[in-house]
């Protein structure tokens, strides 16, 4: 019964990490797992969770149109000949959406797949899942790993457009106040409908009370809190993505974060082949020799920020759909 129960170790890398090319192998996971996957991902992902999915891409790049110039009216001055109305024009930027793989590979024993009275592809499943999220989040949000061909990420975004505020002493205003993180979406011309924050702020909202110091977010003792700011809802990420070192907490209109996927998530089983240190180059694993099998996931996507001009900030590098919440130097911040 103990070999039965035998811990396996389940180790995941990126890249390729294996000399069998995709023709070698068909894939032996049933297609309706990928689908059960890719939304697993979705729910994993708290980007993809809030951002709005476009339609799946059909080639390696998206090109989307993005307003660009607006129209200008104007008043006509007099009447008859002499009342020459004026022209105007309206232009699209380009903005192209590249598709990126993502990849790891689970190697198992094949021992352990023998002996094991339990669903190892259930086990699997819950940690692929994670990863992928994971990494989608970190590079999207952070920049953490994120393809060269990939946009800056939404806190260097918010960043350079000026949209950053500092967590003062006084929370509400932090966020709430003229000067807060939601009036900086706000004066880009966007309205909030969503924040992501690191778990972190939870403690930080159940301190806040208001001037009769009762807490702001809870009204009593029996029912779960329910986290919102100004009527948008707030996402408190797991998956260990989320840099509290970067932000607190970014806000911002999310219709503006689209993402688009070029590969669903697919699978292919290899019982040949090495796998490498993405790192070093070393082999860790040869799995005819160790008796090994890997189990490669696949999944390409890509996304951007469209931010078309809007008749209050026409100046794009100071027009951001997103602002952040810094850590400052005020107590327990």
């Amino acid at each position: 019964m103990n070999r039965n129960r035998k811990i396996f170790n389940l180790q995941l890398f990126a890249g390729e990490g294996s000399s069998i090319t995709r023709s070698d192998a068909e894939a032996l996971i049933p297609v309706q797992e990928s689908h059960e996957i890719i939304q697993g991902v979705v729910e994993q992902s708290a980007v993809l969770q809030r951002g709005k999915r476009l339609a799946n891409m059909t080639a390696a790049q998206y090109k989307m149109p993005v307003l660009d110039l607006l129209p200008v009216a104007y008043f006509v001055n007099g009447e008859g000949g002499s009342a020459k109305k004026k022209l105007t024009t309206m232009a699209w930027d380009k903005k192209i959406i590249y598709a990126e793989e993502i990849a790891v590979i689970v190697p198992i024993s094949e021992a352990v797949l023998d002996d094991a009275d339990y669903d190892i592809w259930g086990e699997v499943r819950p940690r692929l899942v994670e990863a992928f999220g994971q990494k989608i989040d970190g590079s999207i949000l952070f920049d953490t790993d994120k393809p060269q061909t990939w946009r800056d990420g939404v806190v260097t975004t918010a960043t350079k457009a000026g949209a950053t505020v500092m967590l003062g002493n006084d929370l509400y205003e932090s966020i709430l106040g003229e000067s807060g993180v939601i009036a900086k979406v706000e004066e880009s011309g966007y309205f909030v409908n969503g924040h992501m924050s690191d778990i972190t702020m939870r403690a930080k909202l159940r301190g806040l009370k208001d001037t009769t110091g009762q807490p702001v977010f809870k009204s009593d003792m029996q029912t779960g809190t329910n986290y919102s700011l100004d009527g948008a809802p707030m996402n408190f990420p797991r998956n260990g993505a989320f840099d509290r070192s970067k932000a607190l907490m970014i806000s911002g209109d999310f219709s503006q974060l689209v993402y688009s996927i070029r590969q669903d998530i697919t699978f292919k089983l290899f019982d040949q082949g090495i796998v490498q240190d993405p790192a070093t180059g070393d082999i860790l694993y040869n799995l005819m020799q160790n008796d090994m099998v890997a189990l490669r996931a696949v999944m390409r996507l890509g996304w951007e920020i469209p931010n078309p001009i809007n008749a209050m900030v026409k100046d794009k590098t100071k027009r951001c759909p997103f602002a952040i919440l810094k850590a400052g130097g005020a107590t327990g911040a």
